[in-house]
């Protein structure tokens, strides 16, 4: 059955919750808590019992929550539907927190079914060079690998001053772990990198892999921290003046996510 066919089915029922914020307020508040008494209710939602308890009896009779001991809760039922409203009031906020970033990207690059989680990136923030700070997104970039106790990456791109940073983490110890493109490859094995390459690749915390196929994107993701970098509109200039940054676990979460869909197809390298 065709999607709007499903849609005209059900669009009273969908509409309902969407356009209702307070059986939206309720579904979301059960969701992130569990249980819910009519007070925290009230709290969550700034409404009065009068104005809540006839759209607690709608989302009852929908089988959607149930009254337990003086307290609300999700059903089984309602715990989809309220995941299904969560993720999508995610999805937008992404989308719309950070509207300029996207907009002005190549989102292509990014694999289907991590556009489909992107309301996991919520809480970033966009960090630009700019007139006065023309390394902005370098020196992040360089805070984060510092601090880093692992670190997994894609790279398009290289700069002897990433390799540098990455060589010297290497040498401590930290597990080291990049993807890299063919292109990306030839350059490793020329001067300035190949020498360092050489001894890097002696060390057991450091594993390079290769893809086939040319990916627009670059991103690091360590045990604390998010990097995202898109290509242009155009989708062969790489925009090395901002990325996404993240502190958030859910944000980790999806970097080491991308990071295992790209190695899925990934062959380990040998560049001694």
């Amino acid at each position: 059955m065709d999607i709007l066919d499903i849609y005209e089915d059900v669009k009273k029922d969908v509409q309902a919750i969407y356009r209702s914020r307070l059986q939206a307020q309720m579904l979301l508040s059960l969701y992130d808590e569990d249980n819910n008494t009519l007070a925290k209710l009230r709290e969550v939602t700034g409404s009065t019992s009068q104005a809540l308890l006839p759209k607690i009896r709608i989302l009852e009779s929908n089988k959607l929550i149930e009254s337990v001991e003086h307290e609300y809760r999700l059903t089984p039922l309602g715990k989809i539907v309220a995941s299904r409203v969560a993720d999508s009031v995610m999805t937008m906020g992404t989308v719309l927190e950070h509207k300029e970033f996207w907009k002005s990207h190549y989102m292509e690059a990014i694999p289907q079914p991590l556009l489909e989680s992107i309301g996991s990136l919520y809480d970033s923030k966009i960090v630009s060079d700019t007139n006065v700070e023309i390394f902005n997104v370098y020196h992040h970039f360089l805070d984060m690998i510092k601090k880093a106790d692992h670190i997994y990456g894609i790279t398009a791109i290289m700069s002897s001053g990433h390799a540098d940073i990455l060589g010297n983490r290497i040498q401590e110890g930290i597990p080291v772990k990049l993807i890299v493109t063919k292109s990306v490859v030839e350059e490793l094995r020329q001067q300035p990198y190949i020498e360092q390459i050489h001894q890097l690749q002696k060390l057991p915390n450091f594993q390079v892999f290769m893809v086939d196929n040319d990916i627009n994107l670059g991103f690091t993701v360590t045990d604390k921290c998010l990097s995202l970098g898109l290509y242009k509109n155009d989708g062969v200039t790489y925009d090395t003046t901002t990325d996404l940054f993240s502190y958030d676990e859910n944000a980790i979460k999806w970097g080491e996510n991308l990071f295992e869909y790209y190695l899925h197809d990934a062959v380990e390298l040998d560049l001694i």
